[in-house]
């Protein structure tokens, strides 16, 4: 140790609810994952993610480079007027101090001071290329650019840690010197000395190897740093732990610049689940699902379906093998029990189901089929029959239930139909107009509660105008439709020869507030699709709503 370690200022108490010190989770979404293409945070966004990531108990929430521009700069001033954090501690990014510079006179350096964030993260060189080319130095001065800036920085009682950038490239190139910036930062008093993977070229094997070597000839203490450009980054990171690091760096969802960071919520979840260790506080684990998401919001990207732990289809299943086995204990065909990441287990209807599928599925809706195999049976076959015309159901619940409850209304077995209204006919006109513009009406025949009802509304298209058709001729019978709003709505041409008379499927999700449901149509054009997807909607709206289905 140096002279560095003497006469520091006191740094900042850690947040009360933080976890031990022994381990770190550290999140650099506001930084690192603000760099994926297509996502653009203003500052209020960034405060928000800030609280979601207090909120899961992350022990580090890096909220930029302050100084490097505005943005940056007016968040590390809002988070700490705005923000109480409970769980982590706010970190500036920034570089050690410019090659010929003083420490002190570094006015970047300064703009981390002034962000008043209790740790900073210095980006330094560890590849010897990169010194010459890039910093346009000696490896001799790099090596006192970290020095200074560690030292300066843990005078003025902030917690340094150090991000080696380009290190595994930089070990293979010059292992001797790479190894020389980890020594001389710990040395200068970094608290973690993190490995980064630059690149994103690495592999498992490769990481654990180089962090167990680094460990035993310095003696820091480490943290890993990986980019997902191999599609290993999770790997990579779990690696490293498996070395001896004990310090890992992720985004939210694997967010970041390329194909991504090292995505946080499979790390944790591995660290809890799979290594038994504790790295966020008491209960915090089952909120990962609703985190993933919420963040997902903010940034405006769809959560993705497939990511592990924490995706819708995370836990789902499709195949009738699968559902069998389920019926008799999930964990047969599920690593972990999903509730434990605020997770759910789903079965999926198609024509892959079996009996066991459709037990499963009506069990999940609410509906106990009773072990009756003629009833389930009519219901595999209808949809198999229907899924052979093109109908999807596992991506249309609210579909599957309202067939499910006919079929036991058209059985006799118990109930109506879910049912609260008979089409007569319906109508869709466009109407092309000599300047260009177009004119959509429609006009629906409708009975309910032994009313015959003719509505005619116009539009924005012709699914549009059917719309506000239905729902002139029915909110005054049934005014809960007023709650339904439809929210968004695709078509797919389905495989075929016919061109333009290829059948039509459409897929509606539609909300009342309080959740969401999806509905399916096929027919030979997207018009017809459109009335049975929109029908769908409705009746599975009214049935939510409490409504009382029609003879």
């Amino acid at each position: 140790m140096t002279d560095a370690h003497t006469a520091l200022a006191s740094p900042e108490p850690r947040p009360a609810g933080a976890v031990p010190d022994d381990f770190h989770v550290f999140d650099t979404t506001l930084r690192d994952g603000a760099q994926r293409e297509g996502i653009n945070l203003t500052v209020a966004d960034k405060l928000t993610l800030a609280r979601h990531l207090d909120d899961y108990g992350v022990g580090f929430i890096e909220g930029g480079w302050p100084g490097a521009n505005p943005r940056d700069t007016e968040f590390f001033q809002r988070a700490r007027a705005e923000i109480d954090f409970r769980h982590a501690q706010l970190v500036a990014f920034g570089a050690t101090r410019k090659a010929g510079v003083r420490v002190e006179d570094d006015p970047q350096v300064a703009a981390l001071l002034e962000s008043g964030a209790p740790v900073v993260t210095l980006v330094a060189k560890s590849h010897a290329g990169h010194v010459e080319l890039a910093l346009r130095t000696t490896p001799e001065e790099n090596l006192a650019m970290v020095a200074d800036t560690v030292a300066y920085l843990r005078a003025q009682g902030r917690r340094v840690f150090l991000d080696c950038e380009h290190f595994f490239d930089g070990y293979a190139l010059d292992a001797a010197y790479a190894k020389q910036v980890v020594c001389t930062a710990n040395e200068a008093g970094a608290d973690v000395v993190v490995l980064c993977d630059t690149n994103g070229g690495m592999l498992p094997a490769q990481v654990a190897a180089v962090v167990r070597t680094v460990l035993a000839d310095t003696g820091a203490r480490l943290g890993i740093h990986a980019q997902d450009d191999t599609g290993c980054a999770v790997a990579n990171t779990l690696a490293a732990v498996d070395a001896g690091a004990t310090h890992v760096q992720c985004t939210a969802n694997g967010y970041g610049e390329r194909v991504g960071n090292s995505n946080l919520f499979p790390v944790v979840a591995a660290l809890e689940l799979k290594y038994g260790r504790a790295v966020l506080p008491p209960g915090k684990l089952a909120e990962t699902t609703r985190v993933s998401h919420a963040i997902a919001e903010v940034v405006n990207l769809t959560p993705a379906t497939h990511q592990p732990y924490v995706g819708v289809s995370a836990f789902a299943h499709k195949a009738g093998l699968h559902a069998s086995a389920i019926k008799v204990d999930p964990d047969l065909y599920q690593h972990i029990d999903p509730a434990l990441v605020g997770n759910t287990m789903r079965m999926l209807v198609s024509d892959m189901a079996g009996r066991a599928s459709i037990e499963l599925k009506g069990k999940e809706l609410g509906i106990d089929l009773g072990g009756d195999r003629e009833l389930v049976g009519r219901v595999v076959a209808r949809v198999k029959e229907r899924e052979l015309a093109g109908y999807t159901y596992e991506a249309a619940d609210a579909s599957f239930e309202l067939l499910l409850r006919d079929e036991l209304a058209r059985g006799g077995e118990r109930g109506r139909a879910a049912r609260f209204f008979r089409t007569e006919s319906w109508r869709a006109i466009v109407e092309d107009r000599p300047d260009g513009s177009h004119a959509n009406e429609a006009t629906v025949k409708l009975w309910a509660k032994g009313e015959r009802i003719v509505a005619t509304a116009e539009g924005n298209g012709p699914v549009n105008a059917l719309d506000r058709a239905l729902r002139v001729g029915l909110e005054r019978i049934y005014p809960q439709l007023a709650r339904i709003e439809l929210v968004d709505y695709k078509v797919r041409i389905l495989e075929g020869r016919q061109g333009t008379g290829s059948i039509t499927r459409v897929l509606i999700s539609s909300t009342d507030g309080d959740g969401e449901w999806a509905t399916v149509g096929v027919a030979e054009n997207v018009i017809a699709a459109s009335w049975q997807a929109l029908d769908d909607a409705y009746a599975y709206g009214l049935l939510r709503a409490g409504v009382e289905p029609q003879e």
